[in-house]
């Protein structure tokens, strides 16, 4: 009976150890995709020429905790008997890439908010504390066979290693929310330095003029990121040299298990083969993921030894900065968040906090000293080096001739640039940046800007060669059409642009080349406008209008239709253009006026609050009667000429919203907000260089001086256009 018992044990045993190998392949899976991440970041790192290597990718966050606990599955099981040496060796690459992952994350730190980052480092902290206690419980079971416990001392090396991780990455996050207060505001003292005055010539300032100014925002942008901060701070450049000696840990231990065992084949635990993967997986992650925190330890290293650094201070390289404990002292000197009656409890819980939050102060300061101490050390080591690279680079550059450097000068803008130093933003105690460093922020504008060129465009800019002088802006509406309604919507710049784009396809006797070639124009036209829009409306009034013009584009471009009429088959029923233009104008009339006839909302009496369609339907009935009316005044125009001068029109008024561009990219430039600072300057930059020819064009032609609010609106232009022309 006593065997049959463990018969059946045993048997429902190999049951349960059936799938082991499949769950190690899991494991091996979630490494895989962790160690991806980190490549990628470093692969996105050298292509934008950021040497710091962002956290793009791999990033603190419930999803790579859940694969990197996946991936942990080895050190925190407490049952598996794994003795042989590619099991042991299994159980460590995991630590080490724990400590390697940890060490990628840190620069993550700053894209959060401080809710996100309370709640990610302290999951992460969860999980690093569950794996050091469970490996403890191990060693403390399994004591009496430590002497046959292969690879123990890398083991716990890998697991001390890891804990100091944590808390260099707990103690950047400490400092983070105290940072980003002091770079916001250095940002807005910065910003404040664009004036009123500025802001009104912005219209008249040239391409050179307008990429100078993004330049400057960009160094701004780019030396406040957070990340950026980060990945220059002490706390970081020691993670670096401790992932460099973790990663040279795991290279002993394979040399040595090679040695001894002369092979890697052998494993005695139930994931069997599958260990030799999640081993191989865990190598190649150590060694890609070895590539950021390593060059963010070299790049903090370079600034400390660049030429603008010679000499070293002990005394301000030691310095504890008020930024790295200031938020706990805050926390110390706030008040209890609970609200507690008797006066003797509340001292007393106020004490216990202060006494606690006094110990996280020294241990604060502990750290950032220990922190500083490595990162002087390898400055002290490093030194001769860098220095030999710097001496290197000086000869070659002797070598160029002084031609060839004006004209690498020239292509990099920093002989016509102002000096830009002065716009990097550093915090206290930080040296300032190589000049190189610099060059490479400067370069990723002109990178930015050569995309954005090689994307102008083409039949936009063909279309504003034909506009003359922002009459259209006041001709396609005349104050001689009766009104449908006793509230007029307003208009907003793409309305007019799409209502007279369907117009011109509409008639009869225009070329299908003239009418696709229009309708290109226009669309590449509305991708400018509506940025503009978007940018200027800050109280939103007209997004309902602008929401009726995206409509009627929509079925104009893609169907060549306007409210389910078709344009096209308006132009082939051999009508005359007066004729086409009657049609639609009593077609969007009837619209209007059966809206009129069955709405009794007091609410729809605010033609903001008019559905789409009675907007666009407005539009159509007062421009056909606008161009109807300029065939009573004029001779009558043929059907090419009528295309010809509605296409002018449009120009004209494409014309009039484009000279908001400069304003537009000084907009961007001018956003405060340092987590996305550097994204708004890229759209800026992008901007710019989609727009050089557009803006090169609207220079030569003399523009209203309207102020910059008054500029945003077309009918603003309208009002000034039209009283411009009672004086005249």
């Amino acid at each position: 009976m006593a065997c049959t018992g463990y018969d059946f044990g045993k048997d429902v045993q190999n049951h349960l150890d059936a799938p082991m190998p499949w769950i190690g392949m899991y494991i091996a899976a979630a490494s895989l995709i962790c160690s991806l991440a980190m490549a990628a970041d470093a692969f996105h790192g050298f292509r934008s020429n950021k040497f710091w290597l962002p956290s793009n990718y791999f990033s603190l966050n419930a999803t790579f905790l859940t694969f990197l606990a996946v991936s942990l599955k080895l050190p925190v099981d407490l049952t598996a008997r794994m003795w042989a040496g590619i099991d042991r060796l299994a159980k460590v690459s995991s630590l080490v890439l724990m400590s390697i992952a940890i060490g990628n994350f840190m620069p993550s730190l700053g894209s959060m908010n401080n809710k996100e980052m309370l709640m990610n480092v302290t999951a992460l902290g969860i999980l690093v504390l569950t794996v050091i206690v469970n490996v403890c419980i191990q060693i403390v079971q399994m004591r009496g066979f430590l002497h046959r416990r292969i690879m123990f001392v890398e083991e716990i090396v890998a697991l001390i290693f890891m804990f100091l991780q944590l808390v260099m990455l707990v103690s950047s996050a400490i400092m983070i929310p105290t940072t980003k207060k002091y770079l916001k505001s250095k940002y807005r003292e910065m910003l404040k330095m664009t004036s009123d005055e500025e802001l009104m010539e912005m219209k008249k300032l040239t391409v050179d003029q307008l990429r100078a100014m993004v330049k400057k925002y960009w160094v701004m942008a780019e030396t406040s990121c957070p990340q950026f901060v980060i990945a220059r701070s002490a706390t970081c450049t020691a993670s670096g040299v401790i992932c460099l000696l973790i990663a040279l840990a795991l290279a002993e231990a394979l040399l040595r298990m090679l040695i001894v065992y002369r092979t890697f084949r052998q494993t005695a635990s139930y994931y069997d083969s599958s260990t030799k993967w999640i081993l191989l997986i865990h190598s190649i992650g150590v060694t890609l993921g070895i590539i950021a925190p390593a060059l963010r330890w070299y790049t903090a290293i370079n600034f400390r030894c660049s030429e603008e650094e010679k000499r070293i201070s002990f005394k301000d390289e030691l310095k504890i900065e008020t930024y790295w404990t200031q938020m706990l002292f805050e926390w110390k000197e706030s008040p209890l968040p609970w609200h507690i009656r008797d006066r003797k409890w509340r001292k007393l819980l106020h004490h216990t906090k202060k006494s606690i939050l006094s110990f996280f102060v020294r241990i604060q300061i502990l750290v950032v000293l220990g922190c500083k101490l490595v990162r002087l050390i390898s400055v002290l080591f490093m030194s001769p080096i860098i220095s030999c690279f710097h001496n290197v680079e000086k000869l070659k550059n002797v070598s160029c001739s002084s031609a060839s450097r004006v004209h690498q000068d020239s292509e990099l803008g920093l002989n016509t640039e102002p000096e830009l130093s002065r716009y990097v933003l550093l915090l206290e105690g930080e040296v300032q940046l190589p000049h190189k460093t610099l060059q490479n922020i400067c370069n990723q504008v002109d990178k930015v800007i050569q995309i954005g060129k090689r994307q102008q465009p083409k039949k936009l800019i063909e279309l504003l060669k034909l506009f003359g002088d922002f009459h259209g802006v006041r001709e396609f509406d005349s104050n001689k059409v009766p009104s449908l309604h006793i509230h007029e919507p307003p208009n907003c710049w793409s309305l007019p642009l799409v209502t007279l784009t369907s117009i011109a396809i509409a008639l009869p006797n225009v070329s299908t080349h003239n009418a696709s070639w229009l309708l290109s124009s226009v669309n590449e036209g509305l991708f400018f406008i509506k940025f503009i829009e978007k940018c200027l409306d800050c109280s939103r009034d007209l997004a309902n209008i602008r929401n009726a013009a995206n409509v009627v584009w929509v079925g104009a471009e893609l169907y060549s239709k306007w409210q389910e009429n078709d344009l096209k088959e308006m132009s082939l029923k051999g009508k005359k253009s007066k004729e086409t233009l009657q049609e639609l104008s009593n077609k969007a009339e009837k619209i209007v006026l059966e809206f009129k006839r069955d709405t009794k909302d007091f609410l729809m009496e605010d033609p903001l609050n008019w559905p789409v369609k009675v907007i666009a339907a407005n539009s159509m009935y007062r421009i056909c009667q606008t161009i109807l009316l300029d065939f009573e005044d004029d001779p009558p125009l043929t059907d090419e000429g009528l295309f010809k001068r509605l296409t002018v029109m449009i120009a004209d008024i494409l014309a009039a919203c484009l000279t908001n561009l400069p304003r537009v990219i000084m907009i961007k430039c001018h956003r405060n907000a340092i987590n996305h600072g550097a994204k708004t300057v890229r759209q800026a930059a992008l901007l710019l260089g989609e727009s050089q020819e557009i803006l090169q064009i609207l220079q030569q032609h003399r523009t209203p001086s309207l102020h910059p609010d008054q500029a945003a609106y077309i009918e603003k232009w309208r009002t000034f256009r039209e009283q411009e022309n009672l004086f005249r």
